[in-house]
């Protein structure tokens, strides 16, 4: 069903929605697992693939506008749309990953960030880097829940950010049948515009923070997006469905309980 452009979901096509989403989970637990130094980012790459094998799922990611990879793996300084290749991942890096996955057609999107191990300890700025995103990324998602309009997700997102650089350019999407859709979600205050929040609608939350500003420019391979200051940058998403009882994360294996108790939002699986 259709309505300004947006492809609102039944029930029965949330819970299949759910399906691509937990291979997702699971690309993301085997990646997770091998981010290590020494680790090219290819590697990574390969890793997802024998997931998606194993699932019987496809790539969302794979040759979409010519894209070559299974997952972007963004370093350091590169926010988004990583190539993975050749890089060897270093102690301390900040590694972002973000993944996809198709399954009877419907997809599951979300992404992760975190900083490499190293024996001297990993730079603190950079830790809180990373949980702030992901901080604000749960706070965006419970404004599916306790907000109205589509914008109260941007503007928690930013209440959130405290103070690092929120990229403006690039967005979260719809997602349902196709891996973007409309309608866009900022990582902004929007606060009382955009579409009203109701059943159906099937979103993907994906904050990308720096410690600099929210300038970026894009590498010479035409993909690779990074912080024009060259400041470090973290991503983290995840693909959540509203529904007429509540909001479901449907890329985390728990459905978005942890993230969520914060907030006071209890999560309303429909398995």
């Amino acid at each position: 069903m259709f309505g300004r452009g947006i492809e609102y979901k039944t029930p029965d096509q949330i819970r299949r929605m759910r399906t691509a989403g937990l291979v997702v989970a699971d690309i993301h637990d085997a990646v997770r697992a091998a981010i290590a130094p020494g680790v090219t980012t290819g590697e990574l790459d390969q890793v997802a693939a024998q997931v998606l094998q194993a699932a019987g799922a496809t790539s969302n990611f794979l040759g979409y506008h010519g894209f070559p990879g299974r997952l972007c793996v963004s370093v350091n300084s590169e926010i988004v749309h990583g190539i993975p290749g050749a890089r060897v991942i270093q102690p301390g890096d900040v590694v972002s990953v973000d993944a996809g996955a198709v399954v009877d057609g419907w997809h599951g999107d979300a992404a992760f960030t975190v900083v490499v191990p190293a024996e001297a300890g990993t730079d603190p700025a950079d830790e809180a880097l990373a949980g702030t995103t992901e901080k604000a990324m749960w706070a965006g998602i419970a404004a599916l829940a306790t907000g109205k309009w589509l914008g109260d997700v941007g503007a928690a997102v930013e209440d959130a950010a405290d103070g690092y650089g929120i990229v403006r350019e690039y967005t979260g999407h719809g997602i349902g049948t196709a891996m973007h859709q409309e309608p866009d979600v900022h990582n902004y205050a929007r606060r009382r515009r955009g579409p009203v929040l109701r059943p159906g609608l099937c979103v993907a939350v994906e904050p990308m923070l720096t410690r600099g500003g929210e300038a970026t420019s894009t590498l010479d391979d035409g993909w690779t997006v990074v912080s024009a200051d060259g400041s470090r940058a973290a991503h983290v998403e995840h693909t959540v469905a509203v529904h007429a009882d509540g909001i479901w994360v449907l890329t985390a294996r728990d459905g978005g309980a942890a993230g969520l108790a914060a907030h006071d939002v209890q999560v309303a699986p429909l398995d």
